[in-house]
């Protein structure tokens, strides 16, 4: 699982952009632990990367 910091990184993006993006509903799912961290899943980002390609 990607932490929020690992997922930045590897998109280039802000976490203020994943955030916002999480707020608008257009980010990848992801997990809230106990301690309020979230974590994303490799194929849930994987998954949501697929949704995106442009296939025109």
């Amino acid at each position: 699982m990607l932490t929020i910091a690992e997922l930045c990184e590897e998109l280039r993006i802000s976490p203020s952009t994943f955030y916002d993006w999480r707020s608008k509903g257009r980010a990848p799912r992801c997990i809230k632990l106990p301690n309020g961290d979230l974590r994303i899943r490799r194929s849930a980002l994987n998954n949501w990367l697929d949704d995106r390609e442009d296939l025109g």
